[in-house]
């Protein structure tokens, strides 16, 4: 066993100081970054908003995984972008940059030898290069478009070594251009739910009544006419937990729910006698085809119902719907 080792306090009381001191750093390193966003900031803002083509992002080692992570946000914020590993840009992947596009090189060093042998053919390309480092002197920042200073007073390895607090710093400032850019740009949650589709925002944002209800056979209705005794199997055959009322042009009259039944039960109605519509709810609640599956979760909520029927202009129903075809889109 390593005799230095031995000596650390492991208490539970000391591992959680060091991560609390951990934490502490690395939040005096994101302060360190306010006072900087100035006009560079902007400059760098105006030349991503003016961009023709793509923010081709690159960085080494973890400024890499921190490009890549801010070419991710670009990207689905309205932003075309897209990493290229430096290394392998002077072995080919710089092809993949055009004169159209935007540079964004991250290296807290300034230093990064892989960066600095592309740089000279993004200047012949006369495309914008835009820098993050923690050195205003180095040859990164000197040789760049716009140069972001992201260094920190230190980093959170108590060697001052491993790239912590900087890459904290760098990622958040990708970020605060990301988020400037969105806004600039007039970026909206639909336009972010295209960008996502197959997330919970896209579902909420992208379907629509009509992508998930039920049409044809499988919607439950009757006419006006019919027994109680009949109506019911209607609501247990289409497994709805309710059935539409309908009249001869299939306009909907009203519903007829489990609560309808109670009540229906309570003063002792005849399953055989009793008309649809002596029983049902006139004045449903109805919804659109063309509806947000969201709004039409929201209605569902808002008036404690479990399904909907859903009507065209001239109240025809054309669809049902109840919660469960809403979990199953997961919307809800």
């Amino acid at each position: 066993m390593n005799l230095a080792a031995a000596t650390i306090d492991l208490s539970d009381e000391a591992l959680v100081a060091l991560g609390r001191q951990a934490l502490e750093i690395e939040i005096e390193g994101l302060q360190a970054q306010l006072p900087r966003l100035g006009a560079q900031f902007a400059r760098a803002c105006r030349i991503c908003l003016d961009c023709r083509g793509r923010i081709v992002v690159t960085g080494m080692g973890k400024s890499g995984h921190i490009a890549g992570k801010i070419a991710a946000t670009l990207a689905s914020t309205g932003a075309p972008a897209f990493f290229v590993h430096p290394g392998e840009a002077s072995h080919g992947d710089i092809g993949m940059i055009t004169r159209e596009d935007v540079v964004l090189a991250l290296s807290n060093s300034g230093e990064t030898d892989e960066i600095l042998t592309i740089v000279p053919v993004i200047k012949r390309l006369g495309v914008p290069l835009i820098a993050f480092t923690g050195n205003d002197r180095s040859t990164l920042a000197q040789t760049a478009s716009v140069h972001l200073n992201i260094g920190v007073p230190a980093e959170a390895c108590p060697h001052n070594l491993a790239p912590t607090a900087s890459t904290t710093a760098a990622l958040a400032v990708g970020d605060a251009l990301a988020v400037t850019l969105l806004k600039a740009r007039g970026f909206t949650e639909e336009d972010f739910a295209r960008s996502h589709p197959a997330g919970s925002l896209g579902r909420r944002l992208l379907l629509h009544v009509k992508d998930v209800m039920r049409t044809g056979k499988d919607v439950p209705k009757v006419s006006r006419d019919t027994p109680l005794a009949d109506g019911l199997l209607e609501v247990t055959r289409k497994g709805l937990g309710m059935t539409a009322i309908v009249d001869a042009d299939d306009r909907v009259l009203g519903v007829f729910t489990d609560g309808d039944l109670r009540r229906a039960l309570d003063r002792a109605a005849d399953l055989h006698t009793t008309r649809m519509d002596e029983v049902m709810t006139r004045h449903a609640k109805t919804v659109r085809a063309n509806t947000l599956a969201a709004e039409a979760v929201h209605l569902m909520e808002t008036h404690s119902i479990t399904s909907l029927v859903v009507v065209d202009a001239d109240d025809i129903i054309v669809g049902a719907l109840n919660v469960h075809d809403l979990l199953r889109a997961g919307v809800v």
